[in-house]
């Protein structure tokens, strides 16, 4: 059963579950620094990883993950939602090492750029400090009851944390693919979600180094 819709982060079906492995996904970063402006996030994947980037980037060519990051993720800062108490149950009480859905190999998640997320965040504030989940829905594309309750918000900067960062594919963990044109609220290949918000798959994204808020 999925506890997690990736719905409130996208659009898809997903569970988004935070695991304590830190198997695979993320390669040690070298010591040696890259010039600034130029490192690709692949570079920070293992050989497991890079390989199905390279393989994505070939079917989404000539636009690939780097093209994607400086096109919609400028900042190399994603964000996503998870209601708080999915945040209480599958983060806080397992003492989760990463966030994202997790297998033998490491933890994927899907995220969205910060700038979007914040924004409809912001636009979905009342005046007695909650947030209003119709507003936010409309604001993201999705079903105002995904958003019910207190949520949290992360935020985690990509670049400055070194973290693989690819496309995502059909065969990654907690996809839900679109079976007819008109479909909505499932995955399609090309890093955008089916309401065409920009997403990226992020392995391994580590709780330690994610600013974590509350919002009522």
């Amino acid at each position: 059963m999925n506890f997690i819709s990736r719905a409130l982060v996208l659009g898809s079906l997903s569970a988004m579950v935070g695991c304590a492995t830190t198997k695979g996904g993320t390669k040690t970063p070298d010591t040696t620094e890259p010039t600034p402006g130029t490192a690709s996030l692949v570079d920070y994947c293992d050989d497991t990883q890079k390989a199905i980037s390279k393989e994505a980037d070939a079917l989404a060519s000539p636009y690939g993950i780097d093209q994607h990051l400086d096109k919609n993720f400028p900042d190399r800062k994603v964000s996503w939602l998870m209601t708080d108490s999915a945040y209480q149950k599958f983060v806080v009480q397992t003492g989760a090492k990463n966030f994202g859905r997790c297998n033998d190999v490491g933890c994927y998640l899907f995220a969205a750029p910060s700038a979007s997320i914040h924004g409809a965040v912001e636009k979905s504030k009342t005046a007695d400090g909650k947030h209003d989940p119709a507003v936010l829905g409309q604001a993201l594309g999705l079903p105002a009851k995904n958003f019910e309750g207190p949520l949290r918000m992360m935020t985690l900067d990509l670049g400055a944390q070194k973290v693989c960062t690819r496309l995502p594919v059909d065969a990654d963990p907690g996809v839900w693919k679109c079976q007819t044109p008109e479909d909505t609220d499932c995955f399609k290949f090309g890093g955008y979600t089916s309401g065409g918000a920009p997403e990226v798959m992020v392995i391994n994204a580590p709780v330690a180094d994610t600013q974590v808020a509350e919002i009522p």
